[in-house]
């Protein structure tokens, strides 16, 4: 190698530097190679003496920050223990390119597409940072440290007279397509929609290798469709048959043995509320009278874990699982249906084992007692969430003044937690009418009346009340129990702060100096603005401002709901950290020692992630429904609201079905337009018009596309 420049002027300074980022991210391209200045120098096009002469300076200068080591003279690896490196979980968009989020480090890392080497969505990546043109930091992947997945959901594209085909998948979750090789096809045919298990990826290969392990069916088919979604966020169709099983031999017998170990609640008036097509029934509520003018209500929840015990192949599957899954056509559920709808589903005019906990209200609705434990009960009566409304409004009906006792109970019970902080988004969902096909012919809106706020706030108060039992003492201090919250941390401050900006341009006026009277001008702001213009705009401005709930073993407290301690207790057929919940209640109950914390917080991480995986699956499964519903009705005019505002376009939502279409920038040929990130809207530069987040415009639905669930608009006048 030539000899060292003794001296580097402060004019190549920079130009070193810039000279030393492009052979880090040229080295990158394979990690674990070894390179002489020469390969280096090809590598990167300096081919010229004096080029190479600077890059023999560049390579001196990142051995002397230690980013580089020289195994032997004159060859040359990456330093992967340098203090440039990251390591962080990578998420791609649709473009091809990524962002590393970093635990511990606020925002996330962009990394080009051109850098990503041969990391997938969700893998564990080491990366290298850097500033690009000294102003953005960026990242390269330097290495893969642990795949997300191996099986990926694409469409087969067979090469005619050559016996292979690649599989191409979805940007987002592979940057590249998947060549599938002559014997490993398994039957797919051209165009196809199948799942390939990705086998190998040579360093020096552009595409992966992989076989067809399962072919799902004609794209754009309702069956197809669904397994894909399945698939892609790798949930099971069904139950392996040793887990069937092991759940088919539970022994279904209410014992006289087991009675007399609980507290045996079967004469007290019982009944369910839920949607009139439920099939299980995982929570029930008891009223009586007491002699002293009180109200005991019982809130009894189905006992799961007096069924599914620790070391069965049901509750590995059910952790496994983590949650239900409720896509738009079907429930993928987290214990086998003879669980789920039957032996553990409360079921009218049957006796059954339940976990309980009971409270002694006054007519303030204030606890004055309360207990907690295994109770037996028997179902008096199931009512939907309609015939329960029907006895709130009229006074008519069977259990009539019971149901409107309960609900004069909650509804002091709602003003409370309002007033000690709660907000109150109460957005509707979008649910589907289908035929016998599972062809959408109509969508309506779920909307929360008294009857479901009723049940809303008696499970609200069960799971408070479970977790500030396990966690404080009778004097109110901390037990250090380990137990199972379900958290949700304040607001991002920025994101506030900029809410409240943004806000002040409309005249609403907003307190953040503490979270208290953050929640309060949040409530205040959600009222002030319902039936305006700018109510859907504003509504989700403060919606994205929130933090995301999840699953600790850190009592971090419920933002959204107001509470300091919260857990989830109330649903175990479908919520695995429920399950928990119970385990530990019980174990607390009988005396037992603090579990292990560390063990507890990995599952509270696994189960934050299926819950994550879940939620996208069934956002997905809307999306496809809804282009569906929409692809009758091209050409079709309807007036919307801009839901959202990016550099490329915005997004257009119709209210009366809730199908979100993307206009494209590029498409607007009235003037060129600019996106404008604080006002969360896009200008036009010469005449000045304005699509801003939240306004009413009209739109021609112009393509629906069932296979990228994706719907195009167009704006007319």
């Amino acid at each position: 190698m030539a000899k060292k420049s003794k001296f580097i002027s402060q004019k190549n300074e920079n130009k070193l530097r810039e000279l030393g980022r492009k052979v880090m991210q040229f080295m990158a391209k394979n990690s674990s190679r070894i390179y002489n200045y020469k390969q280096i120098a090809d590598g990167i096009d300096y081919k010229n003496p004096r080029q190479r002469e600077m890059v023999i300076q560049s390579l001196h200068k990142l051995l002397s920050e230690e980013r580089i080591r020289e195994v032997e003279k004159g060859k040359y690896i990456l330093n992967l223990k340098i203090e440039g490196t990251l390591t962080g979980i990578i998420d791609f968009n649709q473009s091809g390119n990524a962002y590393v989020s970093v635990e511990g480090i606020e925002d996330d890392i962009f990394i080009h597409s051109r850098n990503v080497k041969d990391a997938l969505q969700g893998d564990k990546v080491l990366i290298i940072t850097y500033h690009y043109k000294g102003k953005k930091l960026e990242g390269s992947v330097l290495e893969v440290l642990e795949r997300n997945r191996e099986e990926f959901v694409g469409t087969f594209e067979f090469i005619k007279h050559k016996d292979f085909g690649f599989v191409v998948c979805d940007k987002k979750i592979i940057n590249t397509d998947i060549f599938i090789p002559k014997g490993k096809i398994n039957g797919a045919e051209n165009g196809d929609k199948v799942i390939v298990k990705m086998t190998e990826w040579k360093p020096d290969a552009k595409n992966p290798e992989g076989e067809i392990t399962e072919v799902l069916g004609p794209p754009g088919e309702h069956e197809t469709e669904i397994h894909s979604i399945l698939a892609e966020y790798g949930l099971p169709y069904s139950f392996p048959e040793e887990v069937e099983r092991e759940a088919n031999r539970i022994d279904r017998t209410i014992h006289d043995g087991e009675v007399a170990r609980r507290r045996d609640m079967r004469g007290i008036l019982t009944f369910t509320i839920d949607p009139k097509d439920a099939k299980d029934f995982d929570d029930a509520l008891s009223l009586q009278k007491l002699e002293n003018g009180n109200w005991e209500v019982g809130v009894h929840i189905a006992d799961v874990s007096h069924y599914v015990l620790p070391g069965t192949l049901l509750d590995d599957e059910a952790y496994e699982r983590g949650t239900s899954v409720y896509l738009v056509d079907r429930v993928v559920p987290m214990l086998p249906e003879v669980l789920s709808n039957d032996v553990c589903s409360l079921r009218p005019n049957e006796d059954k084992y339940t976990f309980s906990a009971v409270f002694e209200l006054d007519e303030k609705a204030k606890v004055v007692r309360e207990w907690f434990g295994r109770t037996v009960i028997h179902s008096d009566r199931r009512f939907s969430y309609e015939e329960a409304q029907e006895r709130i409004e009229s006074g008519a009906g069977d259990l009539s003044e019971e149901i409107r006792t309960l609900d004069r109970l909650a509804k002091i019970l709602r003003e409370e937690r309002i007033r000690n902080g709660a907000i109150t988004f109460d957005r509707s969902e979008v649910r589907f009418n289908l035929d016998e096909n599972n062809e959408p012919i109509g969508v309506y809106f779920k909307m929360s009346k008294d009857s479901n706020h009723l049940i809303e706030e008696f499970m609200l108060l069960a799971n408070r009340k479970v977790s500030e039992f396990v966690s404080l003492n009778k004097k109110n201090s901390p037990t250090n129990k380990t137990f199972v919250y379900r958290i949700h941390e304040d607001p991002d401050p920025a994101k506030l702060e900029s809410l409240k900006e943004f806000v002040a341009t409309f005249g609403y006026k907003m307190n953040l100096d503490t979270s208290h009277q953050v929640a309060e001008s949040l409530n205040k702001l959600l009222k002030e603005v319902k039936g305006k213009g700018e109510e859907n705009m504003i509504e989700t401005l403060a919606m994205r401002s929130m933090s995301k709930a999840r699953y600790s073993t850190d009592p971090l407290g419920h933002y959204g709901l107001g509470f300091e301690y919260y857990s989830h207790f109330t649903s175990p057929i479908r919520r695995y950290p429920d399950l928990i919940a119970h385990r530990l209640l019980q174990h607390y109950l009988d005396g037992g020692k603090s579990v292990n914390k560390g063990d507890y917080e990995e599952y509270c991480k696994h189960c934050s992630g299926r819950e994550r995986l879940a939620t996208d699956a069934e956002r997905d499964s809307i999306k496809y429904m809804q282009v569906k519903f929409m692809d009758k009705h091209l050409g079709e005019v309807y007036e919307g609201v801009i839901s959202g505002v990016a550099e490329f376009g915005f997004w257009v939502e119709i209210p009366e079905n809730g199908a979100e279409g993307l206009i494209k920038l590029r498409d607007l040929m009235d003037d060129s337009y600019v996106y404008d990130a604080k006002s969360y809207a896009v200008y036009g530069q010469r005449h000045g018009r304005k699509y801003q987040l939240g306004d009413k415009v009209h739109i021609k639905v112009m393509k629906a596309n069932i296979i990228q669930k994706q719907l195009d608009f167009k704006i007319v006048d």
